[in-house]
């Protein structure tokens, strides 16, 4: 079977599984029964618990579904606290449903996977040693991918159904009033882990910071809580802004961001009260501060930004360059700190940034959205989940909800080292090429022909080449010559769901 985009689909694990194949991205006018959560009624002061062997003891089962949030990314000290009890305890068959997992959890979720704790995985994204493992068949069960928007609807309408979330945050008192804002771990936002608070059906605190009763602004409630651990450290603020989230002061990614920034501001969008979203990535996020300039220059502001914040977004809005900020999740520290004094960055949660299910999330809105992307090919599809060799290295995150603006903007560099960049055919479909308007990289731009509009308008920029993306994949091969196909198996390795919950491609196993 092959879906809309041309891929080839397992009818086996479609059929297993109740899949559907992706064919549009419309979502349409769907009408959704969500699901509701079990409550473990508390009337009293018996939240918190002594450890986190008693709170394993009283909540895992075998065959559970366990979730968790990746807000401190590299600096989470909680993921492998709570998973090394876990696989201690001897519990089994465990599906592992966390908001992403970042490379410090790598080891010991393969030493899971190993000893059977761990027998199925739904996440954004997985890097490192943990993609390569999965890649070449560590796990008898296909991963399944899932955006932060799609999990927040999988959540919502109970095809993810968590049984225990631990979610680990700077500050909470006795009952469970918990805020990302204050403490010595600060990561600001909460808004991933405010689905697992709302429709779990267990939810347990860690905090290295126990606080006087009632705790407030409380973005995780009491009244969603049934257990609090205090532990010596929930992780390290500090290493939040890495890896994919760096600064960067590369030539090439600097060239492109300019060049993405002569894309916004000779576009129709780029007007008084615009919106827009920046993705991870060095050029994507450095393009916030080329538009800083232009938009001083222009005398105008933006009504809000949107999606993983950084400091440069935040000093947007201390500027008055910005009217408000909605942060799902904060990139770095300084602008975890900034939720904190400034009301007007609102705190959202993943379904009110992302669900496509739902009466109007904030993607819907957007004007223009910077995104990056691993590869791009011929057909304007964009996979930002496997690298050129074939292994999982990457995450869905927030790029198929937000690839859906007005002006979507890809920019990525035309090759890296000796890989091509722009290639005739993605190894995986993850956003499909209907969403993306313009590709960017330091060579020129190539605009999807179906934007007839965004071609009169773009075409006569100074100093910015209109190519063909044809001639943009042309360049890059002539540049790295033709790469040797990739050889895998038979065998599915994980799934790659549309924001829709449809399935876009299937990863094979790499063969060795």
């Amino acid at each position: 079977m092959k879906n809309n985009v041309n891929r080839e689909l397992p009818t086996d694990l479609m059929e297993q599984l109740d899949y559907q194949a992706y064919q549009t991205t419309e979502i349409g006018d769907p009408q959704i029964q969500r699901v509701a959560p079990k409550v473990h009624v508390s009337m009293g002061d018996q939240k918190v618990v002594q450890s986190i062997q008693d709170v394993v003891s009283k909540t895992v089962k075998d065959g559970m579904t366990i979730s968790f949030h990746h807000h401190f990314r590299n600096g989470d000290y909680v993921f492998n606290q709570v998973m090394r009890v876990i696989i201690d305890s001897g519990i089994q068959d465990l599906t592992l449903a966390p908001s992403s997992l970042t490379g410090v959890m790598n080891d010991i979720v393969i030493e899971a996977i190993k000893k059977g704790t761990i027998t199925n995985i739904t996440s954004s994204g997985m890097r490192g040693s943990l993609g390569d493992f999965i890649s070449h068949g560590g796990m008898k069960n296909p991963v399944i991918f899932r955006s932060h928007g799609n999990r927040a609807r999988a959540i919502e309408s109970g095809e993810i159904k968590i049984d225990v979330a631990f979610l680990g945050v700077p500050n909470a008192d006795r009952l469970g009033n918990a805020n990302g804002m204050a403490g010595k771990a600060v990561f600001g936002s909460l808004g991933y882990a405010l689905m697992d608070a709302q429709y779990a059906d267990q939810v347990v605190l860690l905090t290295d910071n126990l606080v006087d009763y009632p705790n407030t602004p409380a973005s995780i409630k009491q009244t969603q809580v049934d257990y609090v651990v205090q532990v010596d450290e929930v992780g390290d603020p500090d290493k939040i802004g890495s890896g994919a989230t760096r600064f960067t002061k590369d030539p090439k990614e600097l060239k492109i961001a300019s060049l993405v920034n002569a894309v916004i501001t000779h576009s129709p969008y780029f007007k008084q009260g615009f919106s827009f979203q920046t993705g991870s990535g060095g050029a994507a996020l450095a393009v916030t501060r080329y538009l800083r300039q232009a938009m001083l220059d222009a005398k105008i502001t933006a009504s809000f930004a949107l999606g993983g914040i950084t400091k440069p977004t935040t000093d947007l809005l201390e500027e008055g360059l910005v009217d408000r900020i909605m942060d799902v999740q904060d990139f770095d520290k300084g602008a975890a700190e900034s939720m904190q004094s400034n009301p007007k960055q609102q705190e959202i949660d993943a379904s009110w940034y992302a669900d496509p299910d739902n009466k109007g999330a904030m993607v819907d809105q957007l004007d223009v959205a910077i995104l990056s992307a691993l590869e791009i090919d011929t057909k304007f599809n964009v996979n930002v989940m496997s690298g050129s060799d074939g292994v999982i290295r990457g995450a869905i995150g927030g790029h198929q909800d937000a690839a859906g603006a007005k002006l979507t903007i890809i920019c990525a560099p035309l090759v890296r080292g000796r890989i091509a960049t722009i290639v005739p055919d993605v190894t995986t479909v993850v956003t499909p090429g209907d969403s993306i308007d313009v590709v960017v990289t330091e060579y020129g731009i190539a605009i999807n022909p179906k934007r007839e509009d965004l071609i009169a308008a773009l075409s006569k920029i100074p100093g910015v080449p209109v190519l063909p993306i044809d001639q943009l994949q042309a360049l890059a091969e002539k540049k790295v010559g033709q790469p040797t196909p990739l050889q895998f198996t038979d065998r599915t390795v994980a799934l790659i769901e549309y924001r829709d919950g449809t399935l876009i491609d299937q990863i094979k196993e790499v063969k060795d």
